[in-house]
C-alpha cells in the first residue's frame, strides 16, 4: 500500500513538473516555430501558423543578409565573459573578508550591496549616460562591460560570500600556521575548494549579463551593440517582422542555451554547493 501510493506520488509529482517545464519552455517553441515561417503565415491564427502554412527558412537568410551576425556576437562574448572576469577579481577578496574577517557593520553592508539590485535602472541611467559621454565610452565594450560588471556585482559577491562562509575557517588557519601568506590562502586553499560556487556564480553572471537589454540599448548603438540590440533592430516604425525577429531571437539565445544545457550539471552542483555537510 506504502509503495503504491508512493509511486503515484511520483508519477503526479513527474506530471506537474513536466506540465509546468512545458509551459516554461513553450514560449521558446513557439518563437522557434515562427522563425521557419514567411511573414504572411507568421501573422495568422495559431492553428493556421501549425496545420495550414508551410515551413521556410527564408527569415534566417534574411536576417544573415541584412546584419553582420557575427559582430553582435562577438560584443556579446567580449561584454559578458569580460564583465564576469571583472567581476569575480573584484567580488573574491570581499567575499573573502565579509566571510572570513567580519566586522560589526559586514550583514548591514551585505544588505546595502543587495538593496541596490532593487534601484530602477532608468532611476540612474541619464547620470550614467552623462559620464560616459564625458569619458568618451558611449558605445563601447569597455563602458558596457564596466556598466554591467557593476550591476552584477552585488550577486557575485552575495553568492560566493555564501560559498565562503560553508567552507571550514579551521582550514584557512591551518593553512596560516604552516606560513601560507594571504595570497597563498586565497589562491592555493580558498580558491581550489570553492570552484564550484565559483563557477555556478560566473554561469550565472554570464547569463545575466547576456541577456541584459536595457543598458545595451540606452549605452550603445552600433560598435558595441551586443546580440539584445541585434534583436530590437527588427522592430522598426513600419512595423513588427514576427517571422524575422523570432528568427533574430532564436540566433541571438541559442548560444547561451546550449551553454546552459551542457553546463547544468555544474550549475546545479555550485548552486547547491555547501547544502549538505
Amino acid at each position: 500500500m506504502a509503495r503504491a501510493i508512493s509511486t503515484r506520488k511520483k508519477i503526479s509529482n513527474t506530471a506537474i513538473a513536466g506540465t509546468l517545464g512545458f509551459f516554461m519552455f513553450f514560449p521558446i517553441l513557439w518563437i522557434l516555430i515562427l522563425s521557419f515561417k514567411t511573414e504572411e503565415d507568421a501573422i495568422r491564427a495559431p492553428l493556421e501558423i501549425l496545420f495550414n502554412s508551410g515551413w521556410t527558412t527564408e527569415g534566417y537568410e534574411a536576417v544573415q543578409a541584412r546584419s553582420d551576425y557575427f559582430k553582435f556576437f562577438m560584443n556579446s562574448v567580449i561584454i559578458s565573459v569580460g564583465s564576469t572576469v571583472l567581476g569575480l577579481i573584484i567580488a573574491i577578496p570581499a567575499a573573502w573578508s565579509m566571510a572570513f574577517v567580519p566586522a560589526k557593520r559586514t550583514k548591514d553592508v551585505l544588505m546595502w550591496m543587495l538593496s541596490t539590485k532593487m534601484l530602477p535602472p532608468v532611476g540612474v541611467l541619464i547620470p550614467i549616460y552623462l559620464i560616459f559621454r564625458d569619458l568618451g565610452i558611449l558605445d563601447s565594450r569597455i563602458g558596457l562591460t564596466f556598466v554591467l560588471m557593476m550591476i552584477n556585482l552585488p550577486i557575485i559577491i552575495w553568492m560566493l560570500y555564501t560559498y565562503f562562509k560553508e567552507i571550514p575557517g579551521e582550514i584557512l588557519e591551518a593553512a596560516r600556521m604552516d606560513g601560507a601568506s594571504l595570497k597563498d590562502e586565497v589562491l592555493y586553499v580558498l580558491t581550489p575548494m570553492a570552484i564550484p560556487g565559483m563557477a555556478s556564480t560566473a554561469l550565472l553572471n554570464i547569463i545575466l549579463a547576456w541577456n541584459e537589454a536595457f543598458w545595451t540599448l540606452n549605452l550603445t548603438s552600433a560598435k558595441a551593440a551586443p546580440l539584445t540590440a541585434f534583436i530590437a533592430s527588427y522592430s522598426s516604425p513600419e512595423g513588427l517582422f514576427y517571422a524575422k525577429l523570432s528568427a533574430a531571437s532564436i540566433m541571438a539565445i541559442a548560444p547561451i542555451l546550449i551553454m546552459g544545457w551542457f553546463s547544468q550539471k555544474q550549475l546545479v552542483r555550485g548552486l547547491t554547493f555547501g547544502a549538505v555537510k
